[in-house]
């Protein structure tokens, strides 16, 4: 009597589909969540997708990657989204036909979503993952970005993406320079929570300015460090009274309370709109003049201490492109971004947006 090592038949020599990738992955996470004595060995783990054990083998080795569980220790897993990368990059390498060729309708969706509403394509792939068109036709963020590369999608280009492409590295001077207020604090000092992204309330502030010759308006926007939620305010002048009165005119709307624990820090640059910190920390509520915030300086020219912040309003830069008058646009427009931006699927946050990020924590 033969035995049977199978539970599923399939024609010999057929690659594995990137469902039974997802399948693997899902069946490696439950394993290593069991005790030792208790996990399945590759050739069962054969038998359940229905493929010799070497095919297994070869596949936990084309997709393997280097995970830490709670205890920070290192654990070997599977990724089928590397798995297929492998994949679709050496079969590229055979001349295939372009997978999506035939699926049209996908390809026009994947143009909306860059093009219109103006998504990366990790956002876009995160956005199509329950789309019929794309579960007849998966493809993963990396062959997206090659075909954008090959300019093999009709309708969009680089020049569509958030970043428009690698561009070069900018070359940093190490300057160092005094802030004016001794007693100002500094970066260094910043809590632990507000520097790992631990807990929420830690803000980035910025103002975006219009265009040479285009009027005084701008834009304060504020980033959270945790979950990237965005605030956006249009100022009538990038000054110290401006953002003062905007600051204040927030509080009024939520309540000294409110705000104190929303806003436990806000770090900004060494801008003169920002330099009275005094003034920013000391509530316009409270009679007692508490401080309903805390403001910390990044060092002069370290942009990237303020990343979260430069990523946000890289991509208000794309509706609203430099040299623009910020006066022409409404309140309602800048809303409109804002709520775009909160709404955002963000790879850093494992495809989730900031309201569902803020929502979770809220629980």
């Amino acid at each position: 009597m033969s035995q049977v090592y199978c539970i599923r038949t399939r024609r010999k020599g057929k690659h594995l589909t990137f469902d039974e990738r997802e399948e693997l992955e899902a069946i490696v996470n439950k394993n290593n969540a069991l005790p030792k004595g208790k996990r399945l060995s590759q050739r069962k783990m054969a038998e359940r997708l229905g493929v010799s054990p070497a095919t297994i083998n070869r596949e936990l080795r084309r997709g393997k990657v280097i995970l830490l569980d709670t205890y920070l220790r290192e654990v070997v897993s599977y990724s089928a989204m590397k798995a297929q990368d492998d994949y679709e990059g050496k079969a590229s390498a055979k001349g295939p036909q372009l997978k999506i060729g035939n699926n049209h309708k996908l390809a026009e969706k994947i143009e909306d979503y860059i093009t219109e509403k103006k998504y990366s394509p990790y956002s876009t792939i995160k956005e199509l993952r329950d789309d019929p068109d794309y579960q007849k036709t998966p493809i993963c963020e990396r062959t997206l970005y090659n075909y954008i590369d090959r300019e093999l999608l009709l309708n969009v280009t680089k020049k569509d993406l958030p970043r428009k492409g690698k561009k070069s590295k900018r070359k940093y001077r190490r300057v160092t320079k005094r802030i004016r207020d001794v007693e100002a604090k500094r970066i260094d000092d910043r809590p632990e929570g507000a520097n790992e992204r631990s807990e929420i309330g830690h803000w980035e502030m910025d103002c975006v300015e219009s265009g040479r010759g285009k009027g005084r308006a701008c834009l304060l926007v504020l980033n959270e460090r945790r979950s990237r939620e965005t605030l956006i305010f249009k100022l009538r002048s990038q000054t110290q009274k401006e953002v003062l009165r905007q600051i204040d005119e927030y509080e009024n709307k939520i309540g000294f309370k409110r705000f104190r624990e929303k806003f436990k820090t806000i770090t900004v640059d060494n801008g003169s709109e920002f330099l009275d910190w005094r003034k920013l920390e000391r509530s316009c509520v409270s009679i007692r003049g508490e401080p309903r915030t805390q403001i910390y300086y990044c060092h002069p020219y370290h942009s990237w201490e303020r990343g979260t912040n430069e990523q946000a309003i890289g991509h208000i830069r794309r509706f609203i492109p430099k040299g623009s008058a910020i006066a022409e646009y409404s309140k309602k427009e800048i809303l409109k971004i804002q709520e775009w931006l909160n709404s955002y699927p963000r790879k850093v946050l494992n495809g989730k947006s900031a309201k569902e990020v803020i929502r979770e924590e809220s629980a």
